[in-house]
């Protein structure tokens, strides 16, 4: 069985972060983005093989991945010529596929039981399966309407207040059968929510919703990217190195932290990270490989990308720094500042 990631956008949401990182590689703590949809998907042993579907700095992903060896699952890349929107791209991908394929979008963070929704899939005999999940605000999304066996009735984008039906969204997760594909236009853009699901209602196929209410969140704003951190420290999503101890203050062995330097846990400190005496590192913070955090500053509630410099008496609050910044000395950032690589404060400027 094969699974087709569809990491082919420039992640707009995201920037300035995603100027030089394309979005399946962005860091969360120490790892790669992609890397925790990829041990979802290994928890299914008959998926062999993960197609990344791609359009995006795609060199900069194959450098990282290879051919899979060391994630444990065979990858083949897919670049598409122009971007094909989420059907073509599905298409695109699975030309030559002829067995079911497990589909995710690729900035979907979830501990979905992905071998239930297969189960379900082959037991219905159904011709596409989609994974919904309940959200408070289906208006801020779209909502999907299912009868009482869940079957797919509708889908209804950026509802109004009074259109609200339900509170089901797409989590952006699908079962499909190949042979369906035939009906997005080749080298098209085409929508797998607007064009392709729909084709299935009109028909009258058999295309069914599996309902999680576990963890799901989709990374692709900074506001969510720093969520998935607090989640992984406070253990809502069951990650390492917190899955066995939340809140800790996690200092990789290979980083310095001097003596008079305070750690609030949760935070997390990766590898070459020096912390000087005086420094404080706030709770939910994340210092990226190689910075270095100078006497007296203060970071906090901000997650820094590696090669970073933070200068004396700096104060960084609720801050994504991105790789190879440099904080000036009393320089203060604060309150949803995101600022891309090689971003220069200098000193005593205010952001």
């Amino acid at each position: 069985m094969k699974a087709i990631l569809l990491a082919g956008g420039k992640g707009t949401r995201l920037r300035p972060l995603t100027i030089h990182t394309p979005k399946p590689i962005v860091p969360i703590f120490d790892r790669p983005f992609l890397h925790y949809q990829l041990d979802l998907l290994k928890q299914v042993p008959e998926i062999d093989e993960v197609i990344l579907s791609l359009n995006y700095q795609p060199r900069r992903i194959e450098e990282i991945f290879g051919d899979g060896r060391d994630s444990g699952l065979a990858i083949r890349y897919v670049v598409e010529p122009a971007p094909l929107g989420t059907a073509g791209a599905v298409r695109y991908a699975g030309e030559s596929l002829h067995e079911s394929v497990v589909v995710f979008n690729g900035d979907v963070l979830t501990q979905l039981d992905l071998a239930s929704v297969i189960a379900m899939h082959r037991e219905r005999k159904a011709r596409a399966t989609i994974v919904l999940t309940p959200v408070e605000n289906p208006s801020a999304y779209g909502l999907v309407e299912t009868d009482a066996r869940g079957n797919i009735q509708r889908f209804l984008e950026k509802p109004k207040p009074d259109e609200i039906t339900s509170n089901h969204i797409n989590a952006g997760i699908y079962i499909l059968e190949p042979d369906t594909f035939d009906r997005i236009p080749k080298d098209t853009a085409w929508s797998i929510e607007r064009s392709f699901f729909p084709s299935l209602i009109e028909r009258g196929e058999t295309f069914v919703a599996h309902v999680y209410d576990g963890y799901w969140i989709d990374i692709g704003t900074p506001d969510k990217y720093v969520q998935v951190h607090h989640d992984i420290m406070d253990a809502r999503y069951k990650a390492a190195p917190f899955a066995s101890a939340p809140s800790a203050a996690w200092v990789s062995p290979q980083a310095r932290v001097e003596e008079g330097a305070i750690l609030q846990g949760p935070c997390f400190i990766d590898e070459g990270a020096v912390i000087k005496s005086g420094a404080r590192i706030g709770p939910y913070t994340v210092i990226g490989k190689q910075c270095h955090v100078e006497e007296q500053a203060i970071v906090e509630q901000s997650i820094v990308w590696a090669n970073c410099r933070i200068s004396q008496d700096a104060v960084v609050r609720h801050t994504i720094l991105g790789r190879h910044c440099h904080i000036g000395r009393n320089a203060n950032l604060n309150h949803g500042s995101v600022l891309g690589d090689k971003s220069v404060v200098t000193d005593y400027s205010r952001v």
